[in-house]
This record gives structure tokens, sequence and C-alpha cells, in this order.
């Protein structure tokens, strides 16, 4: 859903999340490996994966590095051990502009994008900046 707003003459775009959302969800167990979380990132070229918890989680690329220059071995580790605990969702049709500022305000890259109880896809800085450079 895009919603065109005329300012001054000029018009402009307000793009929403489910404009530019990454999809499929990518989803992954709290009991699996940080190697098993790194090679569903790595074939499915993403930088973080939803862990299924309730309230959600998070694994990201960054999670998988630190763990790694911690010295741990990503063949017994499991994602729980390294996740975001109840993260921040966002739902589809928020603008761009909202998620870049709370994304800021809580110091994030990434959040799931839900409705209700529904989970449709990730959303990311990289995305945003993309999208409203």
């Amino acid at each position: 859903m895009s919603v065109v707003v005329i300012s001054h003459g000029m018009t402009t775009v307000n793009r929403t999340v489910e404009d530019v959302m990454s999809t499929p969800l990518e989803i992954v167990s709290k009991d699996a490996t940080l190697t098993e979380a790194a090679t569903v990132m790595h074939d499915k070229e993403i930088n973080a994966l939803v862990v299924s918890t309730d309230p959600p989680s998070i694994i990201t690329s960054t999670d998988l590095v630190s763990s790694a220059a911690e010295g741990h071995d990503p063949t017994t580790q499991q994602v729980s051990d390294v996740m975001t605990k109840s993260v921040e969702t966002v739902p589809p049709e928020l603008y761009l502009e909202e998620v870049a500022a709370m994304m800021t305000n809580f110091g994030i890259n990434h959040l799931p994008v839900v409705d209700g109880d529904d989970y449709l896809g990730m959303i990311s800085s990289t995305d945003i900046t993309s999208e409203l450079s």
C-alpha cells in the first residue's frame, strides 16, 4: 500500500513496510545449532532469522560472528544461546520513515513483520536505506 502525498506542488510516495519487506520469512528453531542457522542465512542470502519462540526472538549474522570470535563451537552451540529475545515487530502498513525511527531509537537493524499472529516477512535497515535514498 503506497500513499501519494502532494506537498507544495511536489509529489512523493510514502512507502510502507509491505512494499519493501523480504518474504517469505525464514524461521529457525531455538534448538538449532549456530551452524544450521548460518547455513540457512548463507543459502538464502539473508542476515537474520526469526526464532520460533513466544514472544518472537531473532538471530543475526552479527550474533554468529560474535559467538565465533568468543571461541564457541558453532556445531554444538544453540541458537537460544545467542539470540535476541522478545524483539520488536512491525505491522505491514507502517510507513518506512516510522520504521527507520524505531530502528534508530532501539539500535536494531532487523524487524519481523507481523499481522496479528501471522508472520509475513522481515524488514532491514538496508531495505529502508535503499528505498528512502
